[in-house]
């Protein structure tokens, strides 16, 4: 059976090949993020080739979940993302040398062998929809970081007059 996550584009020639595949969160190896995919991703594209370019042109439709930065519950992050991700051989970056990133350049992803990576492309705008601070919502309380308590399902107290065990030195000094 071949690898759904692979493309290969030695099939295209010079017309467009159209993309529809569905693929389930357990396909994806992201233990070393901090979300997780949890519901099917879809993925719409057309691929077409012009010499050795492809151009992925398409959308993304997935759900993921991150924790929240303020209270550490998890919460879902819908997805739906345009793909436009132009591709060129591996060997055609070889033996350039050092020369200045251009514009162009930005947009631009590599492939070998004649196989794109779909992984690669669909983790790509994962990595862009996951925000670097993720907040369950604008309002929300976090944690109290005295006793740890979720102010968001109940309130703790205060804890008033409660004194930070390490500047107890500096108290002492102030008497």
């Amino acid at each position: 059976m071949a690898n759904l996550m692979l493309f290969d584009s030695s099939r295209l020639r010079g017309e467009v090949e159209h993309l529809d595949r569905r693929f389930e969160p357990g396909a994806f190896d992201l233990a070393h993020e901090d979300f997780r995919v949890i519901g099917p991703v879809h993925l719409v594209a057309d691929a077409r080739k012009d010499g050795a370019k492809v151009r992925l042109t398409g959308h993304l439709d997935a759900e993921l979940e991150c924790d929240c930065s303020r209270c550490l519950e998890p919460f879902p992050v819908p997805l739906h993302a345009a793909v436009d991700s132009l591709f060129l051989p591996m060997a055609d970056n070889i033996g350039e040398g050092e020369r200045e990133v251009q514009q162009d350049d930005l947009g631009v992803s590599f492939y070998r062998d004649d196989e794109i990576d779909l992984g690669d492309v669909m983790r790509e705008q994962f990595l862009l929809a996951v925000p670097m601070k993720p907040l369950c919502r604008e309002e929300c309380k976090g944690l109290c970081p005295v006793c740890g308590v979720n102010l968001n399902e109940r309130d703790c107290g205060g804890h008033e007059g409660w004194v930070d065990p390490r500047l107890e030195g500096l108290r002492k000094l102030r008497r």
